[in-house]
Order: structure tokens, then sequence, then C-alpha cells
């Protein structure tokens, strides 16, 4: 890991929440508003230290909400201009390991539903009750 270019640097990336960040809330108090019950960083099983954001584990829904720094979003991705390749390779990891997890999910009967977090929660929401409630029925 590289040295931060500056003290200022460190203390904002520090401070990055890996859960219940605002996008996260957002949606999960809208799923919660609509009669919904789930699971919250369900771990995975046979991935360690892997979790899904939101997990409707009766109908086998894994909800991310990928911050769009974080998980490279093709519409407002940005790459730190200090440290250029360390975070090129760390990005380009994040996304090999987005893409593992949704293999792996799928290949267990799950259903994925990836949201990034400039989404608008109402429109992400009302993919998710839709997914919820089509593999319910089915079962």
């Amino acid at each position: 890991m590289p040295f931060p270019s500056s003290a200022g640097v460190s203390a904002r990336m520090s401070k990055q929440r890996r859960r219940d960040t605002a996008p996260e809330i957002s949606v999960r108090k809208l799923l919660h508003a609509r009669g919904l019950r789930y699971r919250v960083a369900w771990p995975i099983p046979g991935m360690k230290r892997r979790t899904v954001d939101i997990a409707f584990t009766r109908a086998k829904v894994a909800v991310f909400i990928d911050g769009c720094f974080w998980h490279s979003c093709p519409e407002h991705a940005t790459r730190p201009a200090a440290n250029d390749t360390w975070w090129s390779e760390k990005l380009a990891k994040n996304i090999a390991r987005d893409l593992a997890t949704n293999e792996h999910l799928h290949r267990a009967g799950w259903r994925v539903i990836r949201i990034w977090e400039h989404e608008d929660p109402s429109e992400a929401v009302d993919r998710i009750v839709d997914e919820v409630m089509r593999l319910r029925a089915e079962h």
C-alpha cells in the first residue's frame, strides 16, 4: 500500500463507511416501508470476508449498493491523480471481486441486483420488490 499523498486524504479515506452508507440506508428504509424484511451485511457462504448488503434469504435475492468510486461506475468513476498505478490495480481488483461474487451467488441459485449509489432509491426499490415478489411467487 502506498503512502497517502497527504494527511487530509488519509483522514478522509479512513472515514469512508463500509456499510450503512446513506444510499444503503435510504434503500433499506424504503424496503421496510413497503413491508419487506431482509438481512443486513449477510455473510456469503463459501466466501470469507464477503457480505451481501441487503439479503432476502428465502427468495435468494442479494442486493449490493455499489459506490461509484470504489466499484468504478461507468458514469461517475474517478481515479486519484496520486498513486495512479496502485489505484488502477486496486479498482480493477474490486471489479474482479464483484464479478466473482456475482458468479458464486448465481451458481448457488441467487439473483444478484447491483445498484449504483447515484440511482434513485425509489426506482431501485421498485426493481428489488419486483424481483423478490416474483421469486416468492415461484416458490
